[in-house]
């Protein structure tokens, strides 16, 4: 790994075993983009770009040379009005009302490491060695903005990391109307488009289409990540797929509004932008400020989708979440939302605890319910004193009785949120966010606290902290249920006010690392109505998230599928439910429910004192199976084998580092009449290795197990799944 800069030719080269990544000045001035893709040696890396003078309606920024136009120049930080009439990365709008603005080199360094964000989750480094990073620095010496573009690529991995600093050294007010974080131009279209989108349970469904003329948005308006889009898009080669072909994956490390932009422009280049969403965005630069950017992460493969994904895996995984829980194995639990919802008891709490103990169960989790007077979603968010009608002993009490079981403890939150029906409401209506004589709409009967106040922080940090400070609180699952509405901050100017909901989300990560930091015992796990919110910046404070409130394993298939694109399997909260399922009302056998949840963090949700006997042999056997399998589940390399986007089977599996251990899923949703003979071709296997299958007589080739397959066979019906063990025994 290195990142060279060669003086005579004015290029800067950023490499790795894995990749190369070329920047050149043109005119001494105007970062420009060459080439990211396989490595490849410094040598005439100048001769790549290609200038030719187009038309008028291309204009000239430098007069004596009528072949350079920013309108085709492929830039590495665009700005808009001075010929270029593309995606800009960024826009400043000045005292007199003008926004034009223009950036020119003024120096850069190289060094080993990489930097923290402030205020900001992102990808790190434990040691300098593991990156190193480059920051060039643009000027407009008019207004006296400096622009410092960072980049980091790293060791170990084929990825590299992009963020903008803005700081304002001259005299006057700059307001940023936009900000984002990278933008990248290539010099040809010839891409797929892939983006991970959906609704409430429905999340990270992935859609594929071809790049056209024109811009191709993806983004979230919502004030958070959102169910609909995720903040990832990635450019396919044409001929890619999940083995071959050229992926370029970009990935924001941000929970809050997003856009990814894709545009063709008429001379056949694309430009890919990423970074905070520019609608009703605003920040107002005094003299001496600065505002940071979040990063973007970036691989690239040249093995197609599935090496894409592993790279983000394993960079996520080990150099995103952080804490104690990042490389240790995450226990068994029992929610009790989908047995209870809001009704219970301390008695009913136990119950089922002792039979999940019973079962081999870790964790419970108790979940919405119990605190305020909280006996539906329509009142109490913001009242976090437990309600002793249902505790009557309180939280010491319960946690006591569960403990005594050999289990651990834990709870549900949703601190973000207040109800109109609640006390903190009636005596702090302005603590959310709303504008004044407007409406404050609600969604599931409540408002979303105002996040961007400090002192709003600091009082909803004292409720959580006083909680999980009462009793041996292990684990805390937190919810937030609703997207914004009225969005403006009764603590911020006039002229700040579309500062808010970015400014929400960094007093949201102020409270995460304050409480993350001050309880590194609990494992955190967010969650938004499921998959809200799974995204690389919440990632970095909680190491998992709850995927989804659907829970019906068909459904799953989809939604876990789609999520492992990029996200970790140690990222992603996987429970067996009831049936029929509460979201989708369809019967799934607790076999199958078992074999998808074990791709996963591994629990139930559903009330365990209602199994047969027979079931609850079944479910000891999934526990004590998942038990043993667990640190290859959550810390393995995961290789897609079958889509569910494509066809009626889905398969995946996941390999051991070295290539000593595999669990292989297989599922089936209808059956076929008279259906061809299948066999399933694994991955990420050792060819030289013998393998055992449990279940199985003799020892398997991998060669044979790669190239020819493993046999499928003995499934009956609709809705059908099978789960094979690999072992490789060094002699």
């Amino acid at each position: 790994m290195r990142i060279t800069f060669e003086p005579t030719q004015e290029l800067f080269h950023l490499q790795n075993k894995h990749m190369s990544y070329v920047i050149q000045l043109i005119k001494s001035a105007y970062p420009a983009h060459v080439y990211w893709g396989r490595p490849i040696r410094s040598g005439q890396l100048a001769s790549i770009l290609q200038f030719q003078e187009r038309c008028s309606f291309s204009p000239n920024p430098v007069p004596e040379d009528r072949s350079i136009s920013f309108d085709t120049l492929p830039q590495e930080y665009p700005a808009y009005g001075t010929s270029d009439y593309r995606e800009p990365a960024y826009q400043v709008a000045l005292p007199d009302g003008s926004t034009i603005s223009e950036l020119v080199y003024d120096k850069h360094r190289i060094y080993q490491g990489k930097p923290v964000l402030e205020g900001l989750p992102a990808t790190y480094v434990e040691q300098d060695n593991e990156a190193e990073t480059l920051e060039l620095e643009l000027v407009d010496s008019v207004i006296g903005l400096r622009v410092i573009l960072t980049y980091t690529i790293f060791e170990q991995h084929a990825a590299m990391s992009r963020s903008v600093r803005f700081v304002n050294e001259g005299s006057g007010d700059l307001k940023l109307l936009r900000a984002l974080s990278m933008s990248l131009d290539y010099q040809h279209s010839e891409f797929d488009l892939l983006q991970l989108s959906g609704s409430w349970v429905r999340e990270r469904h992935i859609e594929r289409r071809p790049l056209a003329p024109g811009k191709l948005t993806v983004e979230s308006r919502r004030g958070s990540s959102s169910h609909q889009h995720n903040p990832f898009v990635a450019l396919l080669s044409k001929d890619a797929n999940e083995d071959h072909g050229d992926v370029y994956g970009f990935s924001l490390v941000y929970s809050g509004n997003f856009a990814a932009h894709a545009e063709v422009e008429p001379y056949g280049s694309a430009r890919v932008s990423m970074g905070i969403n520019p609608f009703d965005f605003g920040w107002l630069l005094e003299p001496g400020q600065h505002f940071q950017t979040p990063e973007a992460v970036m691989v690239y493969s040249n093995a197609g989708l599935g090496d894409m994904s592993r790279t983000y895996h394993k960079l996520y995984r080990t150099r995103l979440c952080r804490g104690e829980f990042r490389d240790r194995t995450r226990p068994v639990l029992v929610n009790n939302w989908e047995a209870t919802y809001f009704q219970f008891n301390a008695d009913k709490i136990e119950s089922i605890a002792s039979a999940g103990k019973e079962l081999g169960i870790e964790l419970f989790v108790l979940d919405d319910g119990w605190f305020g007077k909280r006996d539906s979603d329509n009142s109490s968010l913001g009242d976090w004193v437990v309600d002793k009608a249902k505790l009557p002993g309180g939280l010491e009490d319960l946690v006591s009785r569960v403990n005594g079981m050999g289990l651990e403890f834990g709870l549900w939150f949703e601190p973000e949120m207040v109800s109109p029906d609640s006390d903190l409401y009636r005596k702090h209506p302005d603590w959310c966010l709303h504008v004044p004589n407007r409406r404050r709409t609600e969604g599931r009967q409540q408002l979303i606290l105002d996040f961007s106040r400090a002192d709003v922080c600091e009082a909803i940090a004292k409720m959580i902290r006083d909680i999980l400070s009462s009793a041996p609180i292990t684990y805390v699952k937190w919810d937030m249920n609703r997207n914004m509405t009225e969005i403006g901050s009764a603590a911020l100017p006039p002229e700040r006010q579309r500062e808010t909901a970015h400014r929400y989300i960094l007093g949201l990560y102020s409270v995460l690392e304050t409480l993350t930091t001050e309880f590194p015992h609990i494992l955190f796990e967010s969650c938004s109505g499921g998959g809200g919110r799974f995204d690389p910046g919440m990632l970095y404070y909680m190491p998992q998230t709850w995927t989804s409130d659907n829970t019906d394993a068909i459904s799953r298939l989809k939604i876990q599928y789609g999520t492992s694109i990029v996200y970790p399997v140690s990222s992603m909260g996987a429970h067996v439910s009831a049936v029929p399922n509460h979201q989708v009302h369809r019967e799934t056998s607790l076999e199958m429910r078992g074999d998808v949840a074990m791709s996963g963090n591994f629990g139930y949700e559903l009330d365990l004192t209602r199994f047969t006997d027979e079931e609850k042999e079944i479910v000891k056997k999934q526990i004590a199976d998942y038990k043993h399998i667990r640190p290859l589940i959550q810390f393995g390399d995961m290789y897609r084998l079958l889509s569910p986007f494509e066809g009626n089977e889905t398969a995946w599996m996941i390999v051991s580092e070295d290539k000593t251990q595999a669990m292989v899923a297989y599922f089936r949703v209808l059956a076929e009449p008279n259906a061809p003979l299948k066999t399933l071709r694994l991955k990420g296997l050792n060819p030289s290795f013998d393998y055992q299958i449990a279940g199985l007589q003799g020892e398997y080739p991998g060669d044979h197990l790669l190239y020819a397959g493993l046999p499928v066979s003995g499934l009956h019906g609709d809705f059908q799944s099978k789960i094979w063990l690999l072992e490789h025994k060094p002699l």
